[in-house]
């Protein structure tokens, strides 16, 4: 007991650790969201950016594909792997479409050959040549 008559858990238990942990983890947290705002804006703005527009069967054993691509530097040549697939989206089709370089921004339609009736075509990826 404290001479005062109160209970004293400091005196009973010793006094408790300072917070020696608080300035790694200031730290720690500085540099993750250092890390993240860098990583975030990184990957939001890749030099190339594609999407699709539409797609449209346009026979038994083919699929067109209407899309756009968009380029930070528009001199790159952009070849696109577009693939077409079927009900159970299996690939039944697949082709590399070249976009010579000229604007930043392009859109093109491109038909995919299949070897069976696709259902649906998509960009695999594109990439600078």
């Amino acid at each position: 007991m404290h001479p005062s008559g109160e209970f004293n858990y400091e005196q009973r238990y010793g006094r408790s650790g300072q917070k020696r942990w608080l300035p790694y983890a200031i730290a720690f947290a500085i540099a993750g969201i250092t890390w993240s705002l860098w990583a975030g804006l990184y990957h939001s703005n890749p030099a190339i950016r594609s999407q699709i527009i539409s797609f449209n069967v346009t026979g038994e054993k083919e699929i067109s594909i209407r899309y756009s691509i968009e380029r930070t530097d528009p001199s790159q040549v952009i070849i696109c792997t577009l693939t077409a697939m079927d009900f159970d989206k299996n690939v039944v089709g697949q082709i590399d479409d070249t976009i010579a370089a000229g604007s930043e921004r392009s859109e093109q339609i491109t038909i995919i050959p299949a070897r069976i009736t696709p259902v649906t075509a998509s960009i695999t990826r594109c990439r600078a040549e």
